[in-house]
């Protein structure tokens, strides 16, 4: 299983944002220099974040960007989504007839790692950017 930088960035940016005032925009370049992200990088990752209208920006000379809602509303699930990030275990598709090794049945671990996944995701889809700022991290599964 492997989660890119692209997911992790998309989280550790929008935390940046989340901890500072949410009224006040907040910009790329300031997220690079503090988080240590290159800022093409985050203009990409941001344009995603926009189109799913996970945050806004704000134009002008004190313009960047802030979320569209609280970050206890903002679960972790959903900013992998906006990125276009998958966490899976596996590489074969679920409604597969082919197996995960390339024959005709699914490998002997299949059903343990399909199951990991399943716990992964619902971790993510429990977590929200207000966990994150606040320091949270209890288990919760």
């Amino acid at each position: 299983m492997k989660l890119t930088t692209k997911g992790r960035y998309a989280v550790m940016a929008l935390a940046d944002i989340a901890k500072f005032d949410r009224n006040s925009p907040i910009s790329l370049r300031d997220i690079s220099l503090r988080q240590g992200i290159s800022l093409l990088y985050l203009e990409q990752i941001f344009s995603k974040l926009r189109k799913n209208e996970i945050v806004k920006s704000v134009r002008g000379s004190s313009g960047g960007y802030i979320l569209t809602k609280n970050p206890e509303q903002i679960k972790l699930s959903n900013i992998f989504s906006a990125v276009d990030e998958k966490v899976k275990t596996v590489n074969c598709k679920k409604e597969s007839k082919k197996g995960c090794n390339g024959k005709s049945s699914k490998c002997i671990t299949h059903n343990l790692w399909d199951e990991l996944e399943l716990h992964i995701n619902d971790f993510f889809n429990k977590k929200n950017l207000g966990d994150l700022v606040k320091g949270k991290n209890e288990n919760t599964i």
